[in-house]
């Protein structure tokens, strides 16, 4: 989100993407299509949107997700042994706390390119699910 924006939730974030709203590969697009934190260049971002995207409908019709009362923002992330990997958080609307915080695929190497969901279920202390991004897509599916 830009500042001074109004977020959209999860459901309008998604109508946006499936519009082409966020094909465009300038700084203020990337950020309203979710970007809030990222370690790899700039232009990498696009494709990194629409792969994002791809895991969110994956899930987006699970009964574990209120996509009409929650936001989802991505990050790409630097772990200090491991490669770049991408995440993406689902957040509260109303305050804004982190309600899940979905790993397709870790760039950990201790978790060796599995997945993770992490939650508020259990105050992030431990993976709610590990798996690959199949077996994570089931997870929220079931």
């Amino acid at each position: 989100m830009i500042h001074g924006e109004t977020q959209l939730t999860g459901n309008e974030q998604i109508a946006q993407y499936l519009s082409g709203a966020y094909e465009a590969t300038d700084f203020k697009t990337q950020c309203a299509a979710g970007w809030f934190d990222w370690f790899c260049s700039d232009k990498a971002l696009p494709a990194k949107t629409h792969k994002l995207y791809k895991y969110l409908l994956g899930i987006s019709k699970s009964s574990k997700l209120d996509l009409n009362n929650s936001y989802v923002f991505f990050k790409n992330t630097c772990p200090m042994v491991g490669n770049l990997y991408d995440d993406f958080r689902i957040c509260d609307m109303k305050s804004g706390d982190v309600i899940f915080t979905i790993t397709p695929k870790s760039g950990f190497k201790s978790d060796d390119g599995t997945g993770t969901v992490y939650g508020k279920e259990n105050g992030f202390e431990a993976p709610l699910f590990k798996g690959t991004w199949k077996e994570i897509k089931n997870w929220f599916n079931s």
